[in-house]
């Protein structure tokens, strides 16, 4: 069986949190979870249980966090003693300097942080088990960039980690195969330990490879060892995630200018923020998302199975949180495409009725993701290169103390090895609370080693499906 002629659109929403979990607090920290939670998961929630046919990844590392079993008391304190207070006391100074429908706009806008509150409620105080239906693939175990890990067992222990800790929270009758790499960073030599693991599919930035807006972007690739290598469509996605992208125009909320507390009460364009102007905004750019999604496959998809497959892969973040407006667009597109007639699947289920295209004999993949220029300097140029070269010490060091390493220890590695410390330090984005974290791991695991244990009880839920046996066997 194949798509329809007109070819289809999966959506894939990477869905990912660092262990922030106890670790710090305002501005930078564990506060970044509850604010994800109120400006994007809960929300997101509601399209899922509607219906919406999205593709919902879910990290390792961010369900040991929504794990964690007074999340839903300290999400509480964190709305009642901070949001509620800052909204507060911003509202009070913006009056104060006679900034009157700035003050109005905080006080509409700290009803939707109560809405939050009322969701979290719906679902028993239980987020992860309120998205268990939901979630379809998963991820490494604690983001790691695997084409720079060291050795093989460290990869195997990172994928099989993340493998297990889903099957275990989701059933492992609905694991179908579908593995995230983080940062969409491949290379062939990932194979070996994907099919290990019962990987089937997996998505990969090839954009370097053939150019923008070519067809090859609309059509899975068969590998070698049976995985499917699914390119995501940059072509698709830069309508929303690049420089220029709908985010960026005037009516939407700013992120960057906020208030004292951090709160945003202007547009794009310098205004006092409208909310219903916002939102038709939304709609307009969902409706021409839509259209010309449905003229990207007619042109470049048209001679390929089923009319073409267009991924449109983004970090949930995105939406909600980071583009304030981001899940009305969302919601838009889901009825935009019933309107429009474009066929909107769960990418497990577009996998399964378009054929894919064999990877060639002999041809070669470089190592890729979807960060900067398309390779991986971010986590790996001048600026990072010294994080880089101690995280693949420290993996060398783990594998190397063989059956005498502690779970202390592998658990402070697979701290170490998350993508977000580099990414954060590269791109200047609360760069000393990446350090503090990546050099605290580091000491920590340093300890760990020498036998002292005392240092590892900060994580107290990460990693806690950690497969220490994939690390040690040969």
């Amino acid at each position: 069986m194949r798509g329809g002629r007109r070819g289809s659109l999966a959506i894939v929403l990477h869905t990912h949190m660092p262990y922030v979990e106890g670790f710090g607090t305002w501005p930078f920290g564990e506060e970044w979870l509850w604010e994800a939670m109120t400006d994007c998961y809960l929300e997101l929630l509601e399209l899922l249980e509607k219906g919406a046919p999205l593709t919902l990844s879910l990290t390792p590392v961010l369900c040991d966090q929504l794990e964690v079993p007074d999340v839903r008391e300290r999400f509480e304190r964190f709305v009642a003693e901070v949001s509620r207070h800052t909204h507060e006391e911003d509202v009070a100074g913006l009056r104060a300097g006679g900034h009157e429908a700035l003050a109005l706009e905080l006080e509409r806008s700290r009803a939707d942080v109560e809405r939050a509150l009322d969701r979290l409620s719906a679902c028993g105080g239980d987020l992860l088990g309120a998205l268990a239906p939901h979630a379809q693939w998963t991820s490494s175990a604690t983001h790691a960039v695997l084409p720079m890990l060291a050795t093989d067992a460290g990869v195997r222990a990172q994928v099989q980690t993340g493998v297990d800790a889903h099957r275990a929270r989701f059933g492992a009758e609905r694991f179908r195969g579908g593995f995230w790499l983080p940062e969409c960073a491949y290379a062939p030599w990932l194979q070996r330990a994907l099919t290990d693991a019962g990987v089937s599919a997996t998505c990969i930035e090839l954009t370097n490879r053939f150019g923008l807006g070519a067809a090859e972007h609309l059509q899975p690739l068969q590998s070698e060892s049976g995985v499917l290598l699914v390119p995501i469509d940059r072509a698709t996605i830069s309508l929303a995630w690049s420089d220029d992208g709908y985010p960026a125009s005037g009516a939407y909320r700013d992120y960057h200018h906020h208030t004292v507390h951090r709160h945003r009460p202007w547009s794009n364009d310098g205004e006092v923020y409208d909310h219903a102007r916002a939102l038709r905004l939304a709609r307009e750019h969902a409706a021409d998302f839509v259209s010309r999604t449905i003229a990207r496959l007619r042109e470049s998809g048209a001679g390929l199975p089923g009319g073409g497959l267009a991924v449109f892969a983004v970090d949930t973040e995105l939406l909600g949180h980071w583009w304030h407006e981001g899940l009305d667009w969302l919601a838009a597109v889901v009825e935009e495409c019933s309107r429009q007639g474009l066929a909107l699947v769960r990418l497990d289920d577009a996998l399964e009725t378009h054929e894919p295209a064999p990877v060639k004999d002999g041809e070669s993949f470089k190592a890729s993701s979807w960060g900067k220029d398309g390779d991986l300097s971010t986590w790996s140029g001048p600026a990072v290169a010294e994080m880089a070269f101690a995280t693949r010490a420290a993996e060398l060091s783990v594998v190397a103390a063989g059956n005498r390493v502690s779970s202390a220890a592998v658990r402070e590695l697979l701290a170490l090895q998350a993508s977000d410390w580099a990414f954060m330090v590269s791109r200047g984005m609360a760069a000393p609370y990446a350090r503090e974290r990546f050099d605290g791991h580091r000491a920590a695991l340093a300890q760990a080693l020498s036998g002292d244990q005392r240092g590892s009880t900060a994580l107290r839920n990460l990693a806690a499906f950690a497969n220490r046996s994939a690390l040690l066997s040969p």
